[in-house]
């Protein structure tokens, strides 16, 4: 019953946290249209964000285990419980950017907390495999639920009214937060003799790698095309084709249901399809997406859009962009971590979200600069440029995995 409650903290926490963490996009539109800032300016909240949960994440792996995984999580649980009060209350840009301050830091001690108790709270390989699947799923179920959410609180009279979605929030984490407080954690588990410098000192090391520095660049891009399409979606949506506020959210969700979409397929197809074709298609595909997609947004007629009826077909189109880029992470992450000793896969994994943090920061903010400056028209066709980078490491992987096989090959005709 306990490791029931455990589970089922976890589920909600990453439901809140994926909710939180991607309503980014969102809350870059409010700040513009609520708080009166620019797009560069509105951009910064992915580095509070991003750069939050990268600084904690590199350094939280080993002091975490000393501190206990219950105690740490129910800390940042406290943290972003506040930060949400904080938003409703304060009602600011400032309050903003406090508040993914808090979900940054707390997401990066829950995810590194999630990880190492799926391990020590299921009982095989593929009980571990369908619990870390399940969670996985349900953080995408939120970012879509979040979607939804958010608009349901808004109001054509009340300006403000939107800001009672934090309350409900803050409502789902006290809940998680009294199921984990009293759950009984009857868990064994080893503390790692490395402190924090020597952690780092091994991250460093593996920048030496050929195949690690190429999946950092990797990450880093594909993470940077991503989060800079997902958080100026809804922005992309009011401005460029003309929708109203509260629809221009809602439309949003079709960009988050395609990345699920795609994740499921992926899963089939790559049984029977080699890994680096499937990839190299998609990244085909989502970059004609862009060349011939976006430039049905120009000279859009002014029309009256008040139902999902009304929306021009563009705008149920381009967000199926996602459908292509979906598969690209988790391949190349499962690629990178199946070739790398089982020992390092603790600091790769800290590589990995360090530069997927860095590089949704960048990304967000060079669309919000190109937003500024050139128009939302103009400013997603920026995406080709890391996808282009994309396909080179994927050609870059291909060439590593032959070597690798070809020494496997010659190893077994010595023997």
């Amino acid at each position: 019953m306990s490791n029931f409650k455990i589970k089922f903290s976890l589920f909600l926490n990453y439901f809140v946290f994926a909710i939180l963490l991607n309503s980014v996009g969102i809350l870059i539109q409010k700040s513009q249209n609520r708080y009166h800032v620019d797009e560069v300016t509105a951009s910064s909240l992915e580095a509070f964000k991003d750069l939050s949960i990268a600084f904690v994440s590199f350094l939280i792996g080993s002091f975490l285990p000393r501190l206990g995984y219950k105690k740490g999580m129910l800390m940042a649980l406290a943290l972003v419980f506040a930060g949400c009060l904080g938003m409703y209350w304060g009602n600011s840009f400032t309050s903003v950017r406090i508040l993914f301050a808090c979900v940054g830091i707390s997401f990066a001690v829950i995810k590194v907390s999630v990880y190492s108790m799926i391990g020590l709270i299921t009982n095989n390989d593929k009980e571990h495999k369908s619990v870390l699947s399940s969670v996985e799923s349900f953080f995408m179920i939120g970012i879509a639920a979040g979607f939804i959410a958010f608009p349901l609180f808004y109001s054509d009279t009340d300006p403000n009214a939107w800001l009672h979605i934090y309350l409900v929030l803050a409502a789902l984490i006290a809940v998680s937060f009294l199921i984990l407080l009293f759950s009984k954690f009857n868990i064994q588990y080893q503390i790692p003799g490395t402190n924090i410098k020597d952690d780092f000192i091994e991250k460093i090391k593996l920048l030496k790698r050929p195949l690690v520095l190429v999946f950092a660049i990797a990450a880093f891009m594909y993470v940077m095309t991503e989060q800079g399409i997902m958080s100026w979606l809804p922005t992309f949506n009011q401005k460029v084709l003309l929708l109203p506020e509260k629809l221009s959210v809602t439309m949003a969700v079709i960009l988050m249901l395609s990345i699920a979409l795609g994740r499921y397929i992926c899963a089939l197809l790559v049984k029977r399809i080699s890994w680096i074709i499937l990839l190299c298609s998609c990244l085909t595909g989502a970059a004609l997406m862009v060349l011939f997609v976006l430039p049905q947004t120009q000279n859009l007629p002014q029309r009256d859009i008040h139902s999902l009826g009304d929306v021009p077909v563009i705008a149920y189109v381009f967000p199926l962009i996602g459908f292509f880029l979906a598969p690209i992470y988790p391949l190349v992450n499962s690629f990178v971590l199946s070739s790398t000793e089982k020992i390092y896969h603790s600091p790769m994994a800290s590589l990995l979200v360090f530069f997927s943090a860095v590089g949704g920061t960048l990304g967000s903010r060079l669309v919000g600069y190109l937003f500024k400056n050139i128009g939302g028209q103009k400013a997603f066709y920026f995406s080709l440029v890391p996808m282009a980078i994309l396909f080179i490491c994927i050609l870059l992987f291909s060439r590593m995995q032959k070597k690798s096989d070809n020494k496997i090959e010659f190893s077994s005709a010595g023997h």
